[in-house]
């Protein structure tokens, strides 16, 4: 670990063990999760450190779809032109925008149907690169710290839901707890209290358990809901449905941290220095949707909903080295099965595009 890296760690660890102290010893995991992303300049996805890249070489730690090649963005732009005719809106919201590398994509795809392309992104260091990235766009580009009260057109996220903080509940014993964290800066260890938290469905079996809830990522489609007058919303990430997720088998959970295109299942090492991720619960974000008046257009796989958007067509003309990496995105044993398409309606249903074929709605 180098000096500056160090430095980091150390620090942020000291904010943590802080706010351990101020609770009383004892920090729920999402909120311990919530400092490690985003406290601002320590958090992973606050500090300037790279994060997005093909090879470890380049200093990054993961590759998103944006980051393999255009295609996806390209593919993806099909949808999202479909959904601003249907809503009547030119303007497509985006979070998490990572390096830009999508949010050029759709614009250079959809051109003149977009007038504004607006970019929520907590990450001031990302922020700086994006603008850098789309410098060309000129005006039509804008940032915002957190959403209007109020506001129209397509919203577009890529692997952000499971970057929102999560919950972890440990059932030990048939005894369900909530696992937190406690101690001091370099010396934070898991500690498990009694909670009448429990997933959303029963586990079916008397084993131990290990697993994560998502109460934030419902509550921002709730604000969603609430506040988007007219549009649609596209979200990519991997994930499942709840009985795939909270199947009896899956008893350590998703909790996942990469650093270095490596991943490894401590989040309380090197805080600060590496992502830590959950996988999507779908069906939660489904119901959440619903109950508060949204309309669920579909769910399926990123494969077929790459397929079905035309990316094998946009392919054709593509060289060889862009084939390949279109391969990765649809591929099952790569991304094309594990990652998912949700897309969500605000004023009515309609027959999106992504969804024609392979729709696993029923699935939910």
């Amino acid at each position: 670990m180098s000096e500056e890296t160090g430095s980091l760690t150390s620090a942020l660890g000291a904010l943590i063990g802080q706010a351990v102290a101020r609770d009383g010893g004892w920090l729920p995991f999402d909120r311990f999760m919530a400092l490690a992303l985003y406290a601002p300049g320590l958090g992973y996805y606050a500090n300037a450190s790279r994060k997005f890249g093909a090879m470890p070489s380049s200093g990054s730690d993961f590759v998103t779809a944006p980051e393999l090649t255009p295609l996806f963005g390209r593919a993806l732009a099909r949808q999202v032109a479909q959904a601003l005719e249907v809503s009547g809106t030119k303007e497509v919201w985006e979070f998490g925008a990572g390096s830009g590398a999508l949010a050029q994509q759709l614009l250079e795809a959809l051109g003149d149907r977009v007038q504004r392309y607006t970019i929520v992104d907590l990450s001031g260091s990302l922020r700086s690169r994006q603008r850098q990235r789309l410098a060309a766009f000129g005006d039509r580009v804008r940032w915002a710290a957190e959403l209007p009260g109020h506001f129209s057109g397509v919203i577009v996220g890529n692997e952000v839901l499971d970057a929102m903080p999560v919950k972890l509940l440990h059932r030990v014993g048939g005894a369900w707890h909530e696992r937190g964290v406690a101690g001091s800066a370099g010396a934070l260890r898991f500690e498990d209290r009694p909670t009448g938290l429990r997933p959303p469905i029963e586990v079916d079996g008397p084993h131990d358990y290990l697993t994560e809830i998502h109460p934030q990522a419902q509550a921002f489609i709730r604000t969603l809901a609430d506040r988007l007058e007219k549009g649609a919303a596209f979200f990519i990430d991997y994930g499942f449905p709840e009985r795939e997720y909270w199947h009896p088998q899956r008893h350590m959970g998703t909790l996942m941290c990469h650093r270095g295109h490596l991943a490894d299942a401590d989040p309380l090492s090197d805080v600060g220095v590496k992502d830590i991720t959950a996988h999507v619960d779908f069906t939660g974000i489904a119901v959440a949707a619903q109950d508060s008046g949204l309309n669920l257009l579909g769910y399926t796989t990123q494969a077929h909903f790459l397929f079905n958007c035309g990316v094998l067509e946009l392919a054709a003309d593509a060289d060889l080295a862009q084939r390949a990496a279109m391969q990765k995105l649809v591929n099952e044993h790569e991304m094309g099965e594990l990652f998912k398409v949700i897309g969500l309606a605000k004023g009515g249903f309609w027959e999106a595009l992504g969804f024609a074929r392979g729709d696993r709605t029923d699935r939910l």
